[in-house]
Protein backbone atom coordinates (compact mmCIF):
# COMPACT_ATOMS: atom_id res chain seq x y z
CA UNK A 1 0.00 0.00 0.00
CA UNK A 2 3.01 2.05 0.71
CA UNK A 3 4.87 1.53 -2.31
CA UNK A 4 1.73 2.42 -4.40
CA UNK A 5 1.51 5.85 -2.94
CA UNK A 6 5.08 6.81 -3.38
CA UNK A 7 4.77 5.14 -6.58
CA UNK A 8 2.22 8.04 -7.53
CA UNK A 9 4.46 10.97 -5.79
CA UNK A 10 7.31 9.31 -8.10
CA UNK A 11 4.73 9.55 -11.15
CA UNK A 12 4.02 13.08 -10.32
CA UNK A 13 7.80 14.49 -9.68
CA UNK A 14 8.54 12.65 -12.92
CA UNK A 15 5.95 14.12 -14.75
CA UNK A 16 6.44 17.52 -13.93
CA UNK A 17 10.69 16.95 -14.50
CA UNK A 18 10.48 16.74 -18.37
CA UNK A 19 12.78 14.22 -18.80
CA UNK A 20 14.18 13.64 -22.29
CA UNK A 21 17.00 11.40 -23.54
CA UNK A 22 20.53 12.19 -22.89
CA UNK A 23 19.40 14.53 -20.18
CA UNK A 24 21.19 14.89 -16.77
CA UNK A 25 18.96 14.66 -13.70
CA UNK A 26 20.25 15.77 -10.21
CA UNK A 27 17.88 13.75 -7.58
CA UNK A 28 18.29 15.38 -4.17
CA UNK A 29 17.38 13.20 -1.36
CA UNK A 30 17.43 10.16 -3.68
CA UNK A 31 17.02 7.76 -0.74
CA UNK A 32 17.13 3.84 -2.35
CA UNK A 33 16.70 5.72 -6.05
CA UNK A 34 12.81 5.67 -6.13
CA UNK A 35 12.73 8.73 -8.56
CA UNK A 36 16.14 7.90 -10.28
CA UNK A 37 15.10 3.77 -11.22
CA UNK A 38 11.60 5.21 -12.28
CA UNK A 39 13.08 8.32 -14.95
CA UNK A 40 15.52 5.58 -16.24
CA UNK A 41 12.51 3.37 -17.15
CA UNK A 42 11.05 6.21 -18.72
CA UNK A 43 13.95 7.53 -20.56
CA UNK A 44 15.95 4.58 -20.70
CA UNK A 45 19.78 4.50 -20.38
CA UNK A 46 20.96 7.42 -21.98
CA UNK A 47 20.05 9.15 -18.37
CA UNK A 48 22.92 10.24 -16.45
CA UNK A 49 21.66 10.52 -13.06
CA UNK A 50 23.69 11.79 -10.07
CA UNK A 51 22.00 11.04 -6.93
CA UNK A 52 22.31 12.96 -4.06
CA UNK A 53 21.60 11.65 -0.17
CA UNK A 54 22.75 12.27 3.83
CA UNK A 55 22.30 8.65 4.05
CA UNK A 56 25.42 6.49 3.20
CA UNK A 57 23.55 3.09 4.01
CA UNK A 58 20.93 4.65 1.28
CA UNK A 59 23.56 5.27 -1.08
CA UNK A 60 25.10 1.90 -0.74
CA UNK A 61 21.38 0.35 -1.47
CA UNK A 62 20.97 2.91 -4.52
CA UNK A 63 24.30 1.78 -5.60
CA UNK A 64 23.45 -1.64 -5.85
CA UNK A 65 19.94 -1.08 -7.57
CA UNK A 66 21.92 0.80 -10.22
CA UNK A 67 24.11 -2.19 -10.49
CA UNK A 68 20.99 -4.88 -10.81
CA UNK A 69 19.23 -2.48 -13.41
CA UNK A 70 22.32 -1.91 -15.58
CA UNK A 71 23.03 1.78 -15.17
CA UNK A 72 25.80 1.69 -12.94
CA UNK A 73 27.74 3.17 -15.16
CA UNK A 74 25.09 6.22 -15.95
CA UNK A 75 24.40 7.04 -12.13
CA UNK A 76 26.85 9.14 -9.53
CA UNK A 77 26.26 8.96 -5.89
CA UNK A 78 27.02 11.88 -3.51
CA UNK A 79 26.57 12.29 0.27
CA UNK A 80 25.52 15.41 0.65
CA UNK A 81 22.53 17.77 2.17
CA UNK A 82 20.43 19.55 0.24
CA UNK A 83 21.64 22.94 1.46
CA UNK A 84 25.13 22.55 0.13
CA UNK A 85 25.33 19.32 -2.88
CA UNK A 86 28.83 19.16 -2.40
CA UNK A 87 30.17 17.98 -5.72
CA UNK A 88 27.81 18.82 -7.71
CA UNK A 89 29.04 21.10 -10.29
CA UNK A 90 27.51 25.14 -11.12
CA UNK A 91 24.82 24.11 -14.23
CA UNK A 92 25.69 20.98 -14.54
CA UNK A 93 21.70 19.70 -14.24
CA UNK A 94 18.82 19.67 -17.26
CA UNK A 95 16.86 18.16 -14.66
CA UNK A 96 16.56 19.00 -10.26
CA UNK A 97 14.34 16.60 -8.51
CA UNK A 98 12.80 16.04 -4.67
CA UNK A 99 10.38 14.32 -3.12
CA UNK A 100 9.51 14.45 0.23
CA UNK A 101 12.71 16.50 0.80
CA UNK A 102 12.55 20.07 2.16
CA UNK A 103 10.48 18.88 5.34
CA UNK A 104 13.95 18.03 6.90
CA UNK A 105 15.86 20.87 5.87
CA UNK A 106 16.57 23.62 8.10
CA UNK A 107 17.54 26.25 5.69
CA UNK A 108 15.01 25.33 3.27
CA UNK A 109 16.07 28.88 1.28
CA UNK A 110 19.59 27.53 1.46
CA UNK A 111 18.50 24.45 -0.41
CA UNK A 112 16.72 26.49 -3.31
CA UNK A 113 19.78 28.32 -4.08
CA UNK A 114 21.70 25.32 -4.32
CA UNK A 115 18.89 23.89 -6.76
CA UNK A 116 18.99 26.97 -9.01
CA UNK A 117 22.94 26.88 -8.94
CA UNK A 118 23.24 23.33 -10.25
CA UNK A 119 20.26 23.61 -12.69
CA UNK A 120 21.54 24.14 -16.13
CA UNK A 121 19.48 27.79 -17.95
CA UNK A 122 16.64 26.49 -18.71
CA UNK A 123 16.83 23.71 -16.56
CA UNK A 124 13.90 22.34 -14.87
CA UNK A 125 12.78 21.64 -11.13
CA UNK A 126 10.12 19.26 -9.53
CA UNK A 127 9.44 18.31 -6.50
CA UNK A 128 6.69 16.77 -4.18
CA UNK A 129 6.55 17.65 -0.77
CA UNK A 130 4.23 16.93 2.22
CA UNK A 131 2.53 19.84 4.32
CA UNK A 132 1.95 19.14 7.68
CA UNK A 133 1.38 22.16 9.11
CA UNK A 134 -2.44 22.00 9.08
CA UNK A 135 -2.66 19.00 10.80
CA UNK A 136 -0.26 19.88 13.51
CA UNK A 137 -2.23 23.41 13.75
CA UNK A 138 -5.59 20.94 14.45
CA UNK A 139 -3.43 19.02 16.91
CA UNK A 140 -2.77 22.17 18.18
CA UNK A 141 -6.47 23.48 18.36
CA UNK A 142 -7.41 19.86 19.33
CA UNK A 143 -5.39 20.09 22.43
CA UNK A 144 -6.92 23.72 23.48
CA UNK A 145 -10.74 21.80 23.07
CA UNK A 146 -9.69 18.88 25.59
CA UNK A 147 -8.69 21.50 28.39
CA UNK A 148 -11.92 22.97 27.41
CA UNK A 149 -14.99 22.05 29.80
CA UNK A 150 -16.64 20.67 26.63
CA UNK A 151 -13.69 18.41 26.04
CA UNK A 152 -14.89 16.36 28.76
CA UNK A 153 -17.93 14.78 26.14
CA UNK A 154 -15.20 13.61 24.06
CA UNK A 155 -14.80 9.86 23.30
CA UNK A 156 -11.93 7.91 25.38
CA UNK A 157 -10.65 5.94 22.71
CA UNK A 158 -10.39 9.97 21.23
CA UNK A 159 -8.74 11.27 23.55
CA UNK A 160 -6.15 8.29 24.23
CA UNK A 161 -5.74 8.48 20.29
CA UNK A 162 -4.92 12.61 20.55
CA UNK A 163 -2.38 11.49 23.12
CA UNK A 164 -0.34 9.50 20.60
CA UNK A 165 -0.68 11.23 17.67
CA UNK A 166 0.67 14.49 19.39
CA UNK A 167 4.04 12.52 19.80
CA UNK A 168 4.10 11.47 16.29
CA UNK A 169 3.95 15.62 15.19
CA UNK A 170 4.37 18.84 17.50
CA UNK A 171 1.36 19.70 18.75
CA UNK A 172 1.55 23.52 20.20
CA UNK A 173 2.64 26.36 18.26
CA UNK A 174 5.73 26.61 19.67
CA UNK A 175 6.71 23.04 18.48
CA UNK A 176 5.27 23.79 15.22
CA UNK A 177 7.73 27.04 14.85
CA UNK A 178 10.29 24.61 16.12
CA UNK A 179 9.88 21.82 13.97
CA UNK A 180 10.90 21.57 10.10
CA UNK A 181 8.27 19.32 9.77
CA UNK A 182 5.44 22.05 10.41
CA UNK A 183 7.24 25.49 9.84
CA UNK A 184 6.11 25.82 6.68
CA UNK A 185 3.41 25.69 4.21
CA UNK A 186 2.97 25.69 0.35
CA UNK A 187 2.38 29.42 0.21
CA UNK A 188 6.14 29.45 1.89
CA UNK A 189 7.39 26.79 -0.94
CA UNK A 190 6.23 29.50 -3.61
CA UNK A 191 7.99 32.50 -1.93
CA UNK A 192 11.56 30.46 -1.44
CA UNK A 193 11.76 29.23 -4.79
CA UNK A 194 10.61 32.83 -6.34
CA UNK A 195 13.24 34.35 -4.13
CA UNK A 196 15.75 31.66 -5.38
CA UNK A 197 15.64 33.45 -8.93
CA UNK A 198 13.12 30.39 -10.35
CA UNK A 199 10.79 31.56 -12.92
CA UNK A 200 7.46 30.20 -14.56
CA UNK A 201 6.56 28.30 -10.93
CA UNK A 202 3.31 26.11 -10.57
CA UNK A 203 2.03 24.68 -7.49
CA UNK A 204 -0.74 22.05 -7.04
CA UNK A 205 -1.59 21.47 -3.22
CA UNK A 206 -3.49 17.93 -3.21
CA UNK A 207 -5.69 17.23 -0.38
CA UNK A 208 -7.02 13.07 -0.42
CA UNK A 209 -9.10 12.17 2.36
CA UNK A 210 -9.77 8.26 2.21
CA UNK A 211 -10.72 5.54 3.72
CA UNK A 212 -7.83 3.26 4.41
CA UNK A 213 -8.14 -0.74 3.01
CA UNK A 214 -8.88 -2.84 6.18
CA UNK A 215 -5.88 -4.29 7.46
CA UNK A 216 -4.96 -5.89 10.83
CA UNK A 217 -4.26 -4.43 13.64
CA UNK A 218 -0.74 -5.43 14.78
CA UNK A 219 0.09 -4.09 11.01
CA UNK A 220 -1.41 -0.50 11.66
CA UNK A 221 -0.25 -0.25 14.91
CA UNK A 222 3.31 -0.89 13.35
CA UNK A 223 3.52 1.31 10.23
CA UNK A 224 5.42 4.32 11.07
CA UNK A 225 3.68 7.55 9.58
CA UNK A 226 7.44 8.90 8.53
CA UNK A 227 10.94 8.23 8.42
CA UNK A 228 11.83 9.06 11.96
CA UNK A 229 9.01 8.89 13.95
CA UNK A 230 7.90 6.30 16.44
CA UNK A 231 5.10 3.67 15.42
CA UNK A 232 1.37 3.61 17.34
CA UNK A 233 2.97 0.11 19.12
CA UNK A 234 6.30 1.97 20.12
CA UNK A 235 4.21 5.18 21.53
CA UNK A 236 1.20 2.77 23.47
CA UNK A 237 3.59 0.97 25.75
CA UNK A 238 5.87 4.85 26.30
CA UNK A 239 2.21 6.51 27.04
CA UNK A 240 -0.58 4.36 27.40
CA UNK A 241 -1.22 1.85 30.74
CA UNK A 242 -2.83 -1.44 30.21
CA UNK A 243 -6.24 -0.35 30.56
CA UNK A 244 -5.98 3.19 28.08
CA UNK A 245 -4.70 0.81 25.49
CA UNK A 246 -7.95 -1.58 25.72
CA UNK A 247 -9.98 1.33 25.88
CA UNK A 248 -8.44 2.25 22.45
CA UNK A 249 -8.17 -0.30 20.80
CA UNK A 250 -11.93 -1.34 21.81
CA UNK A 251 -13.00 1.80 19.90
CA UNK A 252 -10.37 1.77 16.64
CA UNK A 253 -9.70 -1.77 16.04
CA UNK A 254 -13.34 -2.61 14.41
CA UNK A 255 -12.75 0.69 12.03
CA UNK A 256 -9.01 -0.58 11.00
CA UNK A 257 -9.82 -3.75 10.20
CA UNK A 258 -13.46 -3.09 8.99
CA UNK A 259 -11.48 -0.22 6.11
CA UNK A 260 -13.64 2.37 8.20
CA UNK A 261 -10.40 4.44 9.35
CA UNK A 262 -9.51 7.49 6.95
CA UNK A 263 -6.46 8.91 6.46
CA UNK A 264 -5.40 12.36 5.21
CA UNK A 265 -2.43 13.16 3.14
CA UNK A 266 -1.79 16.87 1.88
CA UNK A 267 1.25 17.05 -0.62
CA UNK A 268 2.25 20.02 -2.87
CA UNK A 269 4.06 19.90 -6.21
CA UNK A 270 6.14 22.30 -7.59
CA UNK A 271 7.52 22.75 -10.84
CA UNK A 272 9.81 25.59 -12.02
CA UNK A 273 12.53 26.81 -14.46
CA UNK A 274 15.77 28.34 -14.33
CA UNK A 275 16.43 31.17 -16.31
CA UNK A 276 17.61 31.44 -19.81
CA UNK A 277 18.77 34.49 -21.25
CA UNK A 278 19.39 37.60 -19.10
CA UNK A 279 16.35 39.51 -20.26
CA UNK A 280 14.20 36.16 -18.93
CA UNK A 281 15.67 36.89 -15.22
CA UNK A 282 13.63 38.24 -12.92
CA UNK A 283 13.88 41.41 -11.19
CA UNK A 284 14.79 40.81 -7.34
CA UNK A 285 11.71 39.69 -5.54
CA UNK A 286 11.03 41.64 -2.35
CA UNK A 287 10.75 39.13 0.89
CA UNK A 288 6.85 38.93 0.74
CA UNK A 289 5.32 38.16 3.75
CA UNK A 290 4.80 34.53 5.44
CA UNK A 291 1.66 33.74 7.12
CA UNK A 292 2.89 30.16 7.94
CA UNK A 293 3.29 31.32 11.78
CA UNK A 294 -0.38 32.32 11.35
CA UNK A 295 -2.64 29.47 12.75
CA UNK A 296 -5.43 30.89 10.88
CA UNK A 297 -3.76 31.56 7.18
CA UNK A 298 -5.35 29.84 4.48
CA UNK A 299 -8.57 29.19 6.39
Amino acid sequence: MVLAMVQHIRDRVLDGAGLKSGMVLVDVGAGDGLVTFGAFERVGPSLNAVLVDVSAPLLRRARQRAAECGVRDRCTFLQTPAERLDGVADESADALTTRAVLSYVADRSAAARQFHRVLKPHGRLSIAEPIYRDEAVNLAAFRTFLLSSAGDKIAPEVRLMYRCRAAQLPSTMEEIQKSTLTNFSERDLIAIFQKAGFIEIHLELHIDIRRQAGMPWDTFIDIAPRPGAPTLRELFALHLSGMELRQLEQGLRPLVESGQHTTRDTIAYLTAYKPGEKNCIPPVQQDLPCDSMDPEAGR
